[in-house]
């Protein structure tokens, strides 16, 4: 491993949590855009037609940092090899980066903002991956 420090359990366990608390939220923010989808546009017929509107319509194309994110969380789970502590540790930053809502900051961001602002299912799911991070997160978040 090159020096590197393997993953302790508890990076392990906050990993898994972090991933657990993402992928509640991303199942949520799904929910959400399909609603503002489907006023929009019309119905949508079923999960497959859903599922190909996901990852090809241009409507939905934000949510796939989201996607990519939890992906490579579950990689680095699953490796066969020890991962590495730096790594897991990089995945928990870039996620907490993510998901730091901001009107004027990356296209998520922007649009995580705005997602927060009309969904109370969307700001509960956002207070339970805060929680997840630790105390002392929302504080730097709001400031």
């Amino acid at each position: 491993m090159d020096g590197e420090k393997a993953l302790t359990p508890e990076t392990r366990d906050q990993l898994m949590k972090v991933r657990s608390a993402m992928l509640r939220l991303h199942k949520t923010l799904l929910d959400f855009e399909r609603e503002g989808y489907e006023r929009v546009r019309g119905s949508i017929e079923n999960s497959y037609q859903f599922l190909q509107l996901v990852m090809n319509d241009p409507w939905f194309i934000w949510l796939r940092q989201l996607s990519e994110l939890i992906v490579e969380m579950d990689e680095l789970l699953a490796a066969r090899e020890t991962p590495n502590e730096s790594t897991a540790e990089a995945l928990i930053k870039q996620a907490q980066l993510l998901l730091t809502p901001n009107e004027s900051g990356s296209e998520f961001q922007k649009k995580y903002f705005i997602a927060l602002q009309a969904s109370p299912e969307v700001v509960m799911r956002h207070a339970e991956f805060v929680g997840v991070l630790g105390p002392g997160r929302l504080s730097k978040e709001i400031h």
